[in-house]
């Protein structure tokens, strides 16, 4: 079966198969939605544990993570064209004051990877901006980014604005975050619904956010 064949050409980090891959079963006729799940989704699922394992490390990934969305981006047309909605809306990105984006950029791939809609609002986001790209996507979670120790201030005042919009808004979004300096308490303690110490933790995040 070809779709086992994709799921294995993502596992090999070879992009160029994927998309031969997936064209060779869109002209055959076979579900977009089946090559999403039992091909794409399940090796990025598969990558994600083999990570979370610690058999597999960031470099490798990202790799896997391209891949995907080298078939992601021949498939995405064709669902919308059906009517097949993303599970959810992500809105991501790193805090102000912080330029870095390899992690946010992992996360959001592996997000879209899974099935969610991601929009990537770049690195040193203003709070108040989050806010604004929630409520005009229709978001479900508020994901934000910090690398720096120095960071993690903004990231309050960013939960802080969030929560403020779900109080007194139409914002009705979860929050999580992430980053090397960030931890459980200190999400806890900002006021985040969640903390995703790697992207496939995020990714569980924010499947158990919509359920």
């Amino acid at each position: 079966m070809t779709v086992e064949k994709i799921y294995a050409a993502v596992l090999d980090y070879d992009d160029d198969e994927v998309v031969e891959l997936v064209t060779a079963e869109l002209a055959k006729g076979t579900e977009p939605q089946v090559m999403l799940d039992d091909g794409l989704v399940a090796a990025l699922d598969t990558v994600g544990e083999q990570f979370s394992e610690g058999t597999l490390f960031v470099p490798e990934m990202l790799m896997a993570a391209d891949a995907v969305k080298a078939g992601l981006d021949l498939l995405r047309p064709i669902l919308a064209e059906s009517g097949i909605k993303p599970i959810g809306t992500v809105v991501i990105g790193t805090v102000k004051g912080d330029l870095h984006d390899i992690g946010k950029n992992l996360v959001s791939m592996v997000l879209e990877g899974a099935g969610f809609r991601v929009v990537d609002l770049g690195t040193d986001v203003e709070p108040e901006k989050f806010v604004d790209a929630a409520q005009e996507n229709d978001a479900d979670i508020v994901a934000l980014s910090a690398l720096l120790t120095t960071s993690m201030a903004a990231m309050e005042r960013a939960v802080g604005v969030v929560c403020k919009a779900n109080e007194n808004s139409n914002l009705n979004v979860r929050i999580m975050v992430g980053g090397p300096p960030v931890t459980d308490d200190f999400a806890e303690k900002i006021g985040a619904d969640g903390y995703g110490v790697d992207a496939p933790t995020a990714v569980g995040l924010a499947r158990g956010f919509i359920q």
